[in-house]
């Protein structure tokens, strides 16, 4: 027995018509579509919210330098006069270096967001700025269902749908 559904389609059209729907759930938190395609999705769906799950917390603060340009009163770059080995002379942005504390990412955890990103396209808002989705997944969605261990998703049956009779489905996430 296949691990998927073929849904009547080449391979990579099927995954691509898949990736755009878990992205819409994800992004959404509900999606209508037919019952077998919906029953695709939300098995990929809980796959990538159980991986997010299980990496909640796993970062760590790291300390790092970071090279700033020095400004003045008017935010203006400020310059010093520097001279080069045949003599020219020529103007350098003067810098300082700080240190910084930063979150990163455990290598697991960097692992799991990379296979999530496999599952989920990269989208935009109303004003053309990119949407993290993958961020969303990992830091709104996975701790809503931190205390379940499972069923993160749920799916509404419809009926048939008009004009070609398929069975519609809404496929949604619990909370």
């Amino acid at each position: 027995m296949p691990t998927q559904r073929k849904l009547g389609r080449a391979t990579d059209q099927r995954k691509a018509m898949l990736k755009s729907q878990v992205t819409a759930l994800l992004q959404n938190g509900k999606i209508e579509t037919t019952e077998a395609r919906a029953k695709e999705v939300a098995a990929i769906a809980e796959k990538l919210i159980a991986m997010a799950i299980k990496e909640i917390g796993n970062i760590t603060s790291k300390q790092i330098k970071i090279s700033v340009v020095k400004v003045d009163s008017k935010g203006k770059k400020l310059t010093k006069a520097a001279t080069s080995k045949n003599g020219r002379k020529y103007s350098v942005v003067d810098r300082e270096i700080k240190t910084d504390m930063v979150t990163v990412d455990n290598p697991t955890r960097l692992n799991a967001r990379r296979r999530a990103m496999n599952w989920v396209y990269r989208i935009k808002d109303e004003k053309g700025n990119y949407i993290n989705i993958v961020d969303k997944l990992f830091d709104e969605i996975a701790p809503k269902f931190k205390d379940i261990n499972g069923g993160f998703t749920r799916i509404y049956r419809l009926g048939p749908r008009r004009g070609d009779a398929a069975e519609a489905a809404i496929l949604e996430l619990t909370k």
